[in-house]
């Protein structure tokens, strides 16, 4: 019983990747600090904000039908679902990417392969609101 409780006292990720074993990689290194939900699809993320608001969002880029892009496009524009910070999470390592996504207000992007503890550490930044978030790549 404790465990639950605490456990709705923790913060919510959605974690959006077509690679499964991605979703694995985080849900591994994010879940003890972490209530981590995760989809294969931009398509499905889009259907999980329509009924839950997660404390924040990693975003792989990449994804078909629907890429992460085009997802957060329809992310900015629901409402009360807006201001949730995403974090890319990509192997796309070009400038304009980059660009594009501080145009679509993401708080940081992390190229593929990352480390735990880099990805911990992202998080933990785009989550506390003391701290200046700035895009590092």
């Amino acid at each position: 019983m404790t465990q639950t409780r605490r456990r709705s006292y923790r913060k919510r990720i959605l974690a959006v990747d077509d690679a499964a074993t991605i979703l694995l990689r985080i849900t591994d290194a994010l879940e003890k600090y972490y209530d981590v939900v995760t989809v294969n699809s931009g398509v499905r993320a889009l259907r999980f904000l329509e009924q839950e608001k997660p404390d924040l969002i990693l975003l792989d880029i990449r994804m078909v039908p629907k890429d992460g892009f085009e997802t957060l496009r329809e992310i900015r524009a629901m409402e009360d679902r807006a201001d949730i910070p995403v974090i890319m999470l990509t192997g796309m390592e070009d400038r304009q990417s980059v660009m594009e996504g501080i145009n679509l207000g993401i708080c940081d992007y992390i190229l593929k392969p990352f480390t735990p503890d880099d990805l911990l550490e992202r998080i933990q930044r785009a989550l506390n609101p003391d701290k200046q978030n700035r895009i590092y790549y």
